[in-house]
């Protein structure tokens, strides 16, 4: 079946829905603010942020490169993603229960059960992110796309703003562990309905690459890297500047250590966190049309290392607040182009087979923040900063090669 202008516009709504529910349940699930500072409550160490961080920001997108050749098998792939979200869906609630009960088991079984539930959610969130995109990049006509990335961003913010209110308020109702069990349960209602988008999804043009074995597949990437230059420099480009969006936790664990910040300033750093997502967001939908995705890779490096540097402002709580803003900032430029950038360089049928490449070149990210762990035990912030900005500053030579003309 062909998709038409009708068919599109009804997925393009479909996708919108969900958008809009994963907003409201994202800053109660915040993985640069809520996640860490709950592991810190629960008693985490500097290791256990850095592999829980690791999980959440690179290790998930790695199994990728696992799920990549059995989707690809498959013409329609609607079944997978809702598969994939059912599981997050359970995750969250599985939290939130588990929190409510946690005073009745040993704190070391809480960060084990963390570390599950937290682990099941993000691998399942990597499972669902090949057919989304799969389905995303046939199934909405391409000259709706970067509108929809704006408006999504627009919906977003608006949303995100509101629940991060909820969510600063509902970290301050409470203590540890209660807080953050309501906070993933109102998470796990918001995910559900937003799961109805999906459901809703139509599914016109089938997309399928044989792949017969892993080594079937792996021949196939390096085809694609030898007739695909590009591929080779967007790879480079997630592996440098991809260890952006995984700053933030560690700024939430330097507040805490270094300036003995409490749950009510995590309330305050979501919430200006999501200002800078949401300022964007608006911005880059009022520009639709007028950006190339070229600038807006530029403007997230550059952003990215000036992060750090906000920690020389003399007094503590500006400098953790301007982190957070542009920190919101980073992320809602990294998500629209890897998105938009993804989809320039790929075509119907390989677009799986191109997202489980770019979760297997996601090795850097995932390995940085374990990294990030040993360097802050063992030398302190300082050096782990350092690192950072030299890695993201490689980013640029990436950039420049990938030359997006979208």
């Amino acid at each position: 079946m062909k998709l038409t202008a009708k068919i599109s516009k009804r997925n393009f709504y479909s996708l919108l829905w969900h958008a809009g529910f994963l907003a409201l349940s994202r800053p109660f699930m915040d993985v640069d603010t809520v996640i860490p500072a709950m592991m810190v409550d629960a008693g985490g160490s500097a290791m256990q942020i850095g592999i829980l961080t690791a999980i959440m920001m690179g290790g998930s997108s790695f199994t990728q490169l696992i799920f990549a050749p059995f989707i690809s098998n498959f013409a329609y792939k609607k079944k997978f993603l809702l598969m994939g979200i059912n599981f997050r869906i359970l995750a969250l609630f599985g939290m939130g229960v588990m929190l409510f009960y946690s005073s009745e088991i040993s704190a070391s079984m809480v960060i084990g059960l963390i570390f599950l539930l937290i682990t099941i959610f993000s691998i399942s969130g990597a499972f669902a992110n090949i057919s989304y995109t799969d389905i995303f990049g046939k199934s909405v006509l391409q000259e709706s796309r970067k509108p929809f990335f704006s408006l999504k961003q627009v919906i977003n913010g608006t949303l995100l703003f509101v629940s991060a209110l909820l969510a600063k308020k509902a970290l301050g109702i409470t203590g540890y562990p209660d807080n953050y069990g309501y906070m993933f349960l109102f998470a796990f209602g918001a995910l559900f309905m937003a799961s109805l988008g999906f459901w809703n999804l139509k599914e016109v043009v089938p997309s399928k690459m044989k792949v017969s074995s892993p080594g079937h597949f792996l021949s196939l990437i390096k085809n694609e890297l030898k007739i695909n230059p590009r591929l080779k420099y967007f790879l480079g480009f997630i592996n440098t500047m991809g260890i952006s969006i995984s700053l933030l936790p560690f700024i939430i664990l330097f507040g805490k250590e270094v300036f003995n910040t409490d749950s009510s300033a995590t309330g305050w750093f979501l919430l200006f966190k999501i200002t800078g997502s949401v300022a964007t967001g608006f911005i880059l939908f009022l520009l639709a049309g007028k950006y190339k995705y070229r600038y807006l890779l530029y403007g997230g490096a550059l952003f990215s290392v000036l992060m750090p540097l906000l920690l020389f402002i003399p007094v503590h709580m500006p400098a953790l607040i301007s982190i957070f803003i542009v920190g919101g900032v980073v992320f809602t430029a990294y998500s629209i182009s890897m998105n938009g950038v993804l989809l320039e360089i790929s075509g119907t049928t390989n677009r799986a087979l191109y997202t489980g490449i770019a979760g297997a070149g996601n090795i850097l990210p995932a390995v940085f923040p374990l990294l990030g762990g040993w360097i802050v035990k063992n030398y302190g912030f300082v050096p782990f900063f350092i690192l950072y900005s030299l890695t993201v500053l490689l980013s640029l030579y990436f950039i420049y090669k990938l030359n997006c003309k979208k």
